[in-house]
């Protein structure tokens, strides 16, 4: 069976950041593949940055396709809204039965709050989560810190956000050294994020 680590996010757009981290977590670590698991745009919130799926898939795929152990996913867009983490999860498990394990990826700080999460209990019972640092200075302590399913993985901090680069790029800012080419070349044809 194949271990995936399923890394969760917008990916508005997807950046250089992403894939180093994405990369980093399927070539050093246990996982065999790793697959961006894009949040659909919910129905119900009005964000007007936010693309819409297809688009927002399309940037990922482009930017992964030479990366043979990284995927795109869209499960989640079919799924109801709003999205719960569990309930990917166990779609995931009915839908590829035994051919894969799934485990979870994220940044050190949404480890933080991830008792908020719903059914966090059964996530961390049923899946192991690879956690990369988002802090350079100090050490982010909290109670899942030593918990067994919980996997530190030394990847690069990448102080990079999708955040910034719609910002920068609105205010008419070079972005391109910070996305892959082909994101570059579909976001500036589409005249995204101006």
């Amino acid at each position: 069976m194949k271990k995936v680590g399923l890394y969760f996010g917008t990916f508005n757009p997807i950046h250089i950041g992403h894939l180093v981290i994405a990369n980093h977590m399927a070539e050093f670590s246990d996982l065999d593949e790793v697959w961006f698991v894009i949040t659909p745009k919910s129905p119900f919130k009005t964000k007007q940055t936010l693309l819409d799926n297809h688009h927002r898939y399309q940037m990922v795929y482009e930017a992964i396709k030479e990366y043979p152990k990284l995927k795109a996913s869209k499960i989640e867009f079919d799924l109801p809204q709003p999205n719960y983490t569990i309930d990917t999860l166990v779609h995931l498990e009915e839908k590829h039965k035994s051919a894969f394990t799934f485990s979870l990826i994220m940044g050190e700080d949404n480890l933080k709050s991830f008792h908020k999460w719903k059914n966090y209990e059964a996530i961390l019972e049923n899946y192991a989560i690879y956690v990369y640092p988002r802090i350079s200075k100090g050490e982010l302590m909290n109670r899942f810190a030593d918990h067994p399913k919980i996997k530190w993985v030394d990847a690069p901090i990448m102080e990079i956000s999708s955040t910034f680069i719609r910002k920068s790029h609105k205010e008419g800012n070079n972005i391109k050294p910070m996305l892959p080419d082909t994101v570059w070349k579909y976001l500036d044809e589409m005249n995204f994020y101006r």
